[in-house]
């Protein structure tokens, strides 16, 4: 498909999204996305990012299959998580569940550094080669432990994780900044919410309920990677 189909594709994909918004603002208290994400969501060639056979399914505001029981989350969602975490240009996030790296290149438009942890080496793989011809050069991967973070690049002014714990991981916690945010979705597979975790200037932790999701588990390794 030509880049002009994409970018079309990619246009319609954006009134999707704004239109869902509109859908369930009584829900996440906004009626319209901080302009900044919805530019980027404009910018990033999701296409880019899904298997190849599933590039003209790309810009559906839908989820779609990435391999090994995983899936790249809906363009919404996507939107949503990246909204919430009010980002700055001189933020450093930590993303917990790297895919195949979409959700990390949004970060990185709008972060001065982004780090993404994926627990399948294969995937982890396949996001660095994706990353790497987008021109993503502030984004850096490693294969590991989501529930324990990543512990020598901590402290984080915003963290986003992209699959479902049954409850916000306490490693997670700790190594979020003061002031900082912290967006993932938690819940036993049929009663999951997406949470916004907030951390005060005192290290005062207060959540928010956003609205119901549907995320893949988040797996934790046996040993710590």
């Amino acid at each position: 498909m030509c880049t002009d189909i994409f970018f079309k594709l990619r246009q319609h994909m954006i009134v999707e999204v704004m239109a869902e918004t509109i859908y369930v603002c009584a829900q996440i208290g906004k009626a319209a996305l901080d302009r900044r994400v919805v530019e980027v969501l404009g910018k990033v060639p999701r296409h880019q990012f899904v298997p190849v056979e599933l590039q003209p399914y790309a810009y559906l505001n839908r989820p779609l299959p990435i391999g090994f029981d995983k899936t790249i989350s809906q363009p919404f969602i996507v939107a949503l998580m990246t909204d919430l975490l009010a980002l700055s240009p001189q933020d450093v996030a930590l993303e917990i569940g790297t895919g195949l790296g979409y959700q990390a290149a949004v970060l990185a438009e709008l972060a001065k550094k982004v780090y993404s942890v994926e627990i399948i080496d294969d995937l982890s793989e396949l996001a660095e080669q994706r990353l790497s011809r987008a021109g993503y050069h502030n984004i850096t991967l490693k294969v590991g432990n989501g529930y324990k973070g990543w512990p020598e690049c901590a402290p984080f002014d915003k963290i986003i994780v992209t699959a479902a714990a049954d409850f916000i991981p306490p490693h997670l916690i700790l190594q979020l900044k003061p002031g900082g945010k912290m967006v993932l979705p938690t819940g036993l597979p049929e009663k999951q919410h997406l949470i916004l975790v907030e951390k005060e200037s005192d290290s005062k932790i207060t959540t928010r309920k956003i609205l119901p999701v549907r995320f893949s588990q988040l797996e934790e390794a046996e040993s710590s990677l």
